[in-house]
């Protein structure tokens, strides 16, 4: 099959660096048994063409100094011609996410009559209004989103919590969570016996990760637990504000904040994280939390993204934005070595099963369904779809 990728980006060149991992995963499988154009929105400044992982990137470059509507126009023209430049007849176009990939993607599809799947990511279908954060949150958000679901062949999404928002509209979206490379993660789930009790987080520092929730249970947990040390891993988004809450709080010894770490330097890091915690107001899914199951490390989090529905066999769910019950869910797994061990295990088993392999063939399923519906189409117009 020829398969159009429409991402945000996320897919460097280098591999390392500016990388969503577990969209290289799909990409390099996918890439393994069919012909796979990744089209990036803004991977790069300005436009490029380059081979990754046995497909090719075309990164369509920044739109500046315009509105939404203009912006969007430019986009999909610069589609348009990438897809014809690469041979113009695609099976299927698959978008990540809702906006702005999937109403390019929609749109496109509709142009060349191709199949289209969208997959739910970040937050376009949720507004959060004390931080500003979401795709609901603007009449033209809210209209770009219900169109996109519409007029989409299939819609997935990578977790129960990511599909709840749009299962009104769309009430045959499927359950697809981004699995990860097992070899890159993979490793014995037993950790040495603490204290020293290390936990980790891998996210930007934003609002939307909320780690100022986080400092303020890790500060209840090392009074409690006595050596205890957090590695927050990510680009810091915030002006260092998480760093002066943690000095604050008299958490400058027990919290390190580490900046952009590339994929190769984090995984020593799961290795050796008795915890993997999460704080975040929102999730479509958690890969970090993925990637450290598959390292056998658990999750305590907040009942967002996959946390919500691995909890309680595989991870420890508590509310949003309650830094005393995250404190206590940390502290209670902590001094529970048997129960630790056992929900490592769980979450390195659901990792295992819906890994990279596994989402690969769900997605090889669904367009091979859509390509046989636009074989029959196409037989009862007579009209051949990319034409």
């Amino acid at each position: 099959m020829r398969i159009a990728l429409i991402v945000p980006g996320g897919v460097d060149r280098g591999g390392r660096e500016r990388v969503i991992p577990v969209l290289l995963a799909l990409i390099e499988r996918l890439a393994r048994r069919h012909q796979v154009l990744v089209v990036a929105l803004k991977q790069e400044k300005d436009w490029c063409r380059y081979p990754l992982l046995g497909a090719t990137v075309v990164n369509l470059g920044e739109v500046n100094g315009l509105g939404r509507v203009a912006r969007w126009m430019i986009r999909l023209r610069r589609l348009m011609a990438s897809l014809r430049s690469e041979g113009g007849r695609f099976d299927v176009l698959h978008a990540f996410w809702v906006r702005s990939q999937g109403s390019l993607a929609v749109a496109a599809g509709r142009l060349l009559r191709v199949p289209v799947i969208v997959s739910i990511g970040g937050g376009e279908l949720v507004w959060l209004p004390s931080i500003g954060y979401g795709g609901q949150g603007s009449w033209l958000g809210r209209a770009e989103s219900s169109l996109t679901l519409r007029m989409a062949q299939i819609v997935s999404g990578a977790s129960q919590y990511a599909l709840k928002p749009c299962l009104a509209r769309r009430p045959d979206a499927l359950w697809v969570p981004l699995g990860v490379d097992l070899p890159t993660f993979d490793g014995p789930a037993d950790r040495d016996p603490g204290p020293p009790w290390r936990l980790l987080q891998v996210a930007d520092l934003n609002l939307v990760k909320d780690q100022l929730t986080l400092l303020k249970a890790i500060r209840m947990v090392a009074s409690a637990a006595g050596e205890v040390h957090l590695d927050c891993i990510g680009v810091d988004t915030l002006d260092n504000r998480c760093q002066q809450a943690a000095a604050s709080l008299g958490l400058d010894g027990c919290v390190t904040f580490r900046g952009f770490q590339p994929l190769d330097a984090i995984i020593p890091f799961y290795r050796r994280a008795h915890l993997f915690v999460q704080s975040s107001v929102h999730e479509s899914m958690g890969a970090a939390v993925l990637e450290a199951a598959a390292a056998g490390v658990p999750t305590v989090g907040t009942a967002v993204g996959l946390v919500a529905e691995m909890s309680p066999e595989a991870s420890v769910a508590v509310p949003v934005r309650d830094p005393q019950a995250l404190g206590e869910a940390i502290l209670k797994l902590l001094c529970n070595g048997p129960e630790r061990a056992r929900m490592g295990q769980a979450a390195q088993r659901f990792a295992r099963t819906y890994d990279a392999d596994w989402t690969a063939k769900q997605f090889e399923g669904l367009y091979t369904r859509l390509v046989e519906r636009s074989s029959i189409r196409e037989g009862a117009d007579g009209q051949p779809a990319g034409s």
